[in-house]
């Protein structure tokens, strides 16, 4: 424990010293590669590099299907993670471990099992191609893509929100007389509309930098399936300095969105105050 001396008062450090150090390091760890990055910018044609109609395209492309499969995230999402929080019933761990497990498999598995799944030959995607519906490498399939790689971000942090809220307010109005749909939508959702906005961004940022999944099951075509991560790699064999460029703005796109969305804690104490005379006693 490390107590602080303040005039006429002792304050608790809650974080040991050495814990900035390797704070520290876990930042230049992040920072100092994305400084190498920027430093290889060609400055002087930026502007040209990045405002070509293939990069242009990229980027619209990635806006609009990043945005519509957080849309999609939050409208399964929130009701798979009430289910995770509030129910009890067999089988939930199962459910939650398959749910989280686009997390841990690569996206190119993902992309897989969306294609043999939603593809021309696939589970579902036969009889769709019969009906005239052909969802692989369409501007769908990126929507999809990105949807089952970003969904377990927004599902596991509105999770840990809900259960961090807990349900007193909730019982306080059920036991008033208010229904299940009544309490979720004026108690519940503005209890924890910061963790659903936070999973939501999370969502956005994952399906911004969506790569391999999208890939697989979208293919890359110009103005229909080439997202900015894709177009980023096609330049990196063909053009160094344009591929650097896309980079640049993908990540001033990502770090806009995430600090315009995120806010802080409202109250985050530094320290305790211990009572000068307690501490003495």
């Amino acid at each position: 424990m490390v107590l602080l001396r303040r005039p006429g008062r002792w304050e608790y450090q809650a974080v040991p010293r050495w814990i900035y150090v390797f704070a520290v390091l876990g930042t230049l760890f992040i920072l100092v590669p994305l400084v190498g990055m920027v430093a290889r910018v060609n400055w002087s044609q930026f502007l040209a590099l990045v405002t070509s109609s293939a990069s242009l395209d990229a980027l619209l492309l990635s806006l609009k299907t990043a945005a519509s499969s957080t849309v999609v995230c939050v409208i399964l999402g929130v009701p798979l993670a009430l289910v995770l929080a509030r129910a009890q019933f067999a089988g939930q761990r199962v459910l939650r471990a398959l749910i989280l497990l686009p997390l841990v498999v690569p996206p190119v598995v993902g992309g897989l099992a969306l294609l043999y799944t939603f593809g021309r030959e696939g589970l579902i995607g036969k009889s769709l191609s019969i009906a005239g519906i052909n969802i692989a490498f369409s501007t769908t399939a990126v929507i999809m893509a990105q949807s089952f790689v970003a969904l377990p971000f927004l599902v596991l942090s509105l999770e840990g929100t809900l259960r961090t809220a807990g349900q007193r307010y909730e019982a306080v109005a059920a036991t008033l007389g208010a229904r299940p749909s009544t309490v979720m939508r004026r108690i519940t959702l503005p209890l924890v509309l910061p963790g659903l906005v936070s999973g939501a961004v999370l969502a956005f940022a994952r399906s911004l930098g969506e790569f391999g999944a999208t890939l697989t099951f979208a293919g890359s075509l110009q103005g229909v399936t080439r997202t900015l991560p894709l177009e980023i790699y096609l330049q990196r064999e063909t053009d160094p300095d344009a591929a650097v460029a896309l980079s640049f703005v993908l990540i001033a796109v990502a770090v806009l969105v995430v600090g315009l969305t995120y806010r802080a804690p409202a109250h985050r104490p530094r320290a305790i105050v211990v009572p000068e005379g307690i501490h003495e006693s």
